[in-house]
Order: C-alpha cells, then sequence, then structure tokens
C-alpha cells in the first residue's frame, strides 16, 4: 500500500500577472519546500533568486509556524526557522530587522525566528503534510505551531522609520 501522499512537502506561490512584470516569468515559485536534503524558504517576487534560502536539516532546531494579528485586521500568517547556534543568518526579507522591531512585531518569539521567517501569502501551510515531512526526513527538528499572537491598539507591527524594513520586504 502507498502513501496517500509523499513525503516531500512543498508548497507555490500561487501564479500572478504581478509575477510577469517581477521578471520572475510564469514558472511556478517554490514558497516553501522540506525534502530530505532540509528545508527551502523561497524569496518575495521582486527578489525572489535573492532571498532564496536553501537549509540542510542539520541546521535546523525547529520550523515555527505563527500568526500575528492587528485589531481590525485578519490574521497574517509567517513560517520561520530556529536555527542551531552558529548558523548563519538567512537571506530573506527580514535581514534587515532589529531585535527591537522584532519584539514590538512578535513579542512570543524569538528574534531569530522572526528574522528567519517568511510571510504566508499565495500559499496555505499543510501541517498534516508537513508533519509527515519533518518526521520522514528530520524527526530531530521540532515544528511549532503557535497560536495567533493578537496586537493590542498601538502595539509593534508598523514598517516604522530605522527599523530596517520597507514595503517590498514584506511583499509575496
Amino acid at each position: 500500500m502507498t502513501a496517500p501522499h509523499p513525503p516531500v512537502y512543498q508548497e507555490h506561490y500561487t501564479r500572478t500577472p504581478f509575477q510577469l512584470f517581477s521578471g520572475a516569468g510564469w514558472k511556478r515559485l517554490v514558497a516553501f519546500r522540506a525534502d530530505e536534503s532540509g528545508v527551502t524558504l523561497g524569496g518575495a517576487a521582486l527578489r525572489y533568486h535573492r532571498f532564496l534560502a536553501v537549509v540542510p536539516w542539520r541546521d535546523i532546531e525547529a520550523v515555527v509556524v505563527w500568526a500575528t494579528q492587528k485589531p481590525t485586521e485578519k490574521p497574517v500568517q509567517h513560517i520561520g526557522l530556529k536555527l542551531r547556534p552558529g548558523v548563519p543568518a538567512l537571506p530573506g526579507p527580514n535581514r534587515k530587522l532589529t531585535p527591537q522591531f522584532a519584539a514590538g512585531f512578535a513579542p512570543h518569539l524569538e528574534y531569530e525566528v522572526v528574522r528567519n521567517s517568511r510571510r504566508i501569502v499565495l500559499w496555505k501551510v499543510d501541517q498534516a503534510r508537513l508533519t509527515a515531512a519533518l518526521q520522514a526526513f528530520a524527526p530531530q527538528v521540532q515544528l511549532r505551531v503557535h497560536p495567533v499572537h493578537r496586537e493590542r491598539p498601538g502595539q509593534g507591527g508598523g514598517l516604522a522609520p530605522g527599523s530596517g524594513a520597507s514595503i517590498f520586504d514584506i511583499m509575496p
């Protein structure tokens, strides 16, 4: 009897016309992949190849799924990696976030996880398939799924001057 899904877990960004104008063409861009070699975090459409990160399992302590929610908006989901000590930070849209800004945005998480995260936009996480991939390829790596962190009015989360972030960094 064969398994209903292979253990490789891969999600693609939904194609959009914006993708054509960004220089990425019409191909399916990988948003997230977990396979025998490790985890692939796709980059934002405007900077896909620059922000693409491929991380071997030996460098990963945990895969973290988390979300934040402003009082009047829908939750914004993220997926990130907790890396082992000594592993360099990943390229990505959050590479310039300061620890202070990250703490205002996601006080329930370690700075490193926020920095090594991708916003889940134009794709969704299938938690059952992700769990199966982790069990098959890296049983020593934890899967942490946090409840939605609801921001209070006036609490972090905006792009503040000097935060190191830009609107282009959070776009898919």
